[in-house]
């Protein structure tokens, strides 16, 4: 699930993965949030491990998780935590 980004890491408002077409939350200019996308190989259920911040799934299998930290300007969309590659 991803969430706001503000004057702590983890806020309001719930960004979760899943969802219909124009529902949920509003894409305003000012908002900043991460999106988090995980990818498993078994269930969707997750647990918090022990240190408070290691989540692993459900049933133990694999999994990969990615996020991008994202700011809704009036000109769109701007990619914050996007990195620049040397070729």
């Amino acid at each position: 699930m991803g969430h706001g980004i503000g004057k702590v890491l983890h806020e309001d408002p719930r960004v979760p993965n899943y969802g219909r077409k124009e529902r949920g939350i509003e894409l305003k200019a000012g908002l900043v949030i991460a999106i988090e996308a995980m990818i498993n190989e078994g269930t969707c259920e997750v647990k918090v491990q022990p240190d408070g911040w290691t989540v692993a799934t459900g049933d133990e299998k694999l999994s990969a998780h990615f996020e991008h930290t994202v700011a809704v300007t009036d000109n769109g969309p701007f990619i914050l935590s996007k990195t620049k590659t040397r070729h």
